[in-house]
């Protein structure tokens, strides 16, 4: 009887205690607002997915997918005063594999330039964060 206890309260803890870097935020999508638009502005004029891609292929063997909601602006930088259209957009991303489960935190500036022939350039990633995966997604690791 002892014995039981003291398994089913150490399992107990384990469960209670690994914590694992999921999201489960409900996100209203049914009405749109700026913000959403914003988002997903975003994910169709920025090359995001491309960047996280490059980066993470060297980590993992599938690629994770950034969700517009887990793109968050820090900064916008007018370059060469009111009125010109050359920016720089600083990013915060999240990216996810499978069922939502985050790999990562980085950080992307983007230089949008109108000289630029492809318009849109990386000029910096930072890698700030890197969040462990259950122990059945640990095999998407690269060795």
């Amino acid at each position: 009887m002892i014995k039981k206890l003291v398994v089913f309260t150490l399992l107990g803890s384990l469960i209670f205690s690994f914590q694992l870097a999921i999201k489960a935020e409900y996100i209203d999508t049914s009405q749109d607002s700026r913000e959403l638009q914003y988002q997903d502005t975003l994910m169709l004029l920025l090359p995001i997915e491309h960047s996280i891609k490059k980066y993470y292929s060297k980590i993992l063997t599938i690629d994770p997918t950034v969700y517009p909601y887990e793109i968050k602006v820090i900064q916008v930088q007018r370059i060469g005063g009111l009125r010109s259209f050359h920016f720089l957009y600083t990013l915060e991303v999240v990216p996810a594999v499978g069922p939502h489960l985050s790999v990562g935190k980085d950080q992307l500036v983007y230089k949008i330039d109108p000289t630029i022939p492809k318009l849109v350039k990386l000029i910096k990633f930072d890698h700030i964060k890197t969040y462990d995966l259950p122990p059945n997604w640990k095999h998407i690791i690269r060795q």
